[in-house]
């Protein structure tokens, strides 16, 4: 428990190796080595911080599901889970393919859990695996295209007694079809909304229309949503439009063409909040390390460090690093709770 407690402590301090956290080990004083239990060597108390061959061994060893759970934000009551996948690009080892993790993501910004999806299979298979451990009652799950899938839905309403929200595109080409032949026409719940970011002025138009009874073929379709997004380049001027379906479960009462608006963006939280913030601030997809459990154990420790930032009201991960990093063997032991 110590190793993985040192190694929690150096990647909230911006570790981000098994060299940076063996380095960060032998850095550490006494005092900080003392509560985070390190094992003694004399009859004088003398704590002896984990070498990196030990903390290597370690995070390669220990079981993946159990420390994501562990380290993992209870999703209880959150309005929104978003569910979707991320290859560690560098961590490809021989014929083994480059660790592909599924994770799941509050719209907070707080990551539940994840689990390496298997080689030769997909995240279809580890859907269910990945939310059974949790109490999702109430809470809309949402998840790209690939996951638009009858067996899914019917685990998230009648198993889990939570709602879905999914992307519906060409991948399921019959319902896609049956969905753009809906009267559109006749819609008259509507929802504008208007952004400016990342260089580029986004119009979205969001449509709804009740389902029951126009014949859509799919496990507890009670609405469907056209979303119709125009984006205009700053830069360029030049102009786009993109029109996307989200199938749910969740009454026009419960969920209205602005609320499920807000619901298709929340899918985007995976990406923006936990994908790219381990790529550009702990460069996941650069690193090295590829045997045993080592990828998806250190994505779990890096997904830890976000939430527990996030959790005392960090919004910048990078500048919050970079606080953790000035006084790196006393911060990150306060904010673990470690006496």
């Amino acid at each position: 428990m110590s190793v993985l407690l040192v190694a929690c402590s150096a990647v909230v301090a911006g570790a981000r190796s098994f060299a940076a956290i063996g380095q960060w080990a032998r850095g550490a004083p006494q005092a900080a080595l003392a509560r985070l239990s390190a094992r003694t060597v004399s009859v004088f108390g003398v704590r002896l911080a984990p070498s990196t061959a030990t903390i290597r061994r370690i995070i390669n060893q220990v079981c993946p599901g159990g420390l994501a759970d562990l380290l993992g934000c209870d999703p209880a009551g959150a309005d929104t889970l978003a569910v979707d996948g991320k290859s560690a690009r560098d961590s490809r080892h021989g014929d083994t393919p480059a660790a592909h993790l599924l994770a799941a993501i509050t719209g907070t910004g707080m990551t539940v859990t994840q689990l390496r999806v298997p080689a030769k299979t997909n995240e279809i298979t580890c859907f269910a695996a990945l939310l059974a451990p949790f109490d999702l009652t109430g809470v809309v799950v949402t998840a790209d295209a690939l996951h638009t899938q009858r067996d899914q839905t019917r685990f998230l309403v009648e198993d889990k007694q939570a709602h879905y929200a999914f992307t519906v595109k060409g991948n399921q080409k019959g319902l896609h079809h049956q969905l753009r032949a809906l009267p559109w026409t006749k819609a008259s719940a509507k929802f504008y909304d208007r952004t400016e970011v990342h260089g580029r002025l986004e119009t979205r138009v969001v449509q709804a229309l009740t389902v029951t009874g126009l014949g859509v073929d799919f496990p507890h379709a009670a609405q469907v949503a056209k979303i119709t997004r125009h984006r205009t380049s700053s830069k360029t001027g030049k102009r786009t439009r993109e029109t996307v379906y989200v199938i749910t479960d969740l009454t026009s009462r419960q969920a209205s063409p602005e609320r499920l608006a807000t619901i298709a963006r929340s899918q985007w939280t995976i990406e923006n909040r936990l994908h790219f913030v381990r790529d550009t601030t702990f460069a996941e997809d650069a690193s090295r390390i590829r045997t045993g459990h080592g990828p998806e154990n250190m994505a779990t420790l890096r997904s830890f460090a976000i939430n527990l930032l996030r959790a005392v009201g960090y919004t910048n991960i990078a500048a919050a690093l970079r606080e953790m990093s000035y006084e790196p063997f006393h911060r990150p032991l306060d904010l673990l709770g470690i006496n």
